[in-house]
């Protein structure tokens, strides 16, 4: 439990709902049909070099010119699978409702067109609803999406319950965490990290569990006078 800063100070029923319905979705087991799928997203800033930076030498590091260019902020949709260990990112110019439906779609015809469900497990930003579905798609197509979406949102201040977070601060450590001038580079770089994380780090194990939180975290629930 590193980010013990987004845990709310005080007792939050509405915390704990959300905290307990994730919690008790990580307990299922593996189900094709039906498979979980943790959502986030992040941007990174463009930045491109002024000078070309001095190469790699004995004794020295690669060393950049301090000025640099910003090129923009591209946004990445990181959609993680942790019963199976695989990982989609989508790299959009921005991060609108538009974008985020537009991968739904992909997620839902794409990898898991022959699931009868799609668990999603996802925060509540306002654009992270089956409402954007309808504001880029027709009805009967909207309709069609959300209905593959079993949808379990993590509480507020309660990002550290959603797995692909996790991986997305991976991905900022390994890969993002230097100056990247535009976003076809992004693509490759983010591509690359994507099938050397599938290979290694295979499936995820959560150890949280409900119980685990009505003792740890039992400020967080309300005084029940019985």
């Amino acid at each position: 439990m590193k980010k013990q800063w987004c845990i709310p100070p005080k007792a939050s029923a509405q915390f704990v709902w959300h905290m307990e319905d994730v919690l008790d979705v990580y307990t299922r087991p593996y189900d094709p049909k039906r498979p979980l799928v943790c959502m986030d997203e992040t941007s990174k800033q463009l930045v491109g070099e002024r000078r070309v930076p001095l190469p790699l030498q004995p004794g020295k590091p690669v060393r950049y010119d301090a000025e640099y260019v910003r090129n923009g902020v591209c946004n990445l949709f990181v959609f993680y699978e942790p019963l199976c260990g695989r990982r989609q990112l989508h790299l959009t110019d921005q991060r609108t409702r538009n974008d985020w439906a537009h991968c739904i779609k992909d997620l839902v015809d794409g990898q898991h067109s022959q699931a009868d469900k799609i668990v999603l497990v996802m925060d509540q930003l306002n654009t992270h609803s089956p409402a954007s579905l309808y504001e880029a798609f027709a009805p009967a197509e909207a309709k069609r999406l959300a209905d593959k979406l079993e949808i379990h949102y993590t509480p507020k201040h309660g990002s550290w319950l959603n797995m692909a977070e996790i991986e997305l601060s991976v991905l900022s450590r390994q890969c993002l965490n230097r100056r990247i001038a535009d976003k076809a580079t992004l693509g490759r770089e983010v591509a690359a990290w994507q099938q050397r994380r599938d290979a290694r780090a295979g499936k995820a194990h959560w150890r949280f569990t409900t119980a685990d939180a009505r003792i740890k975290l039992r400020h967080l629930y309300p005084s029940i006078n019985e």
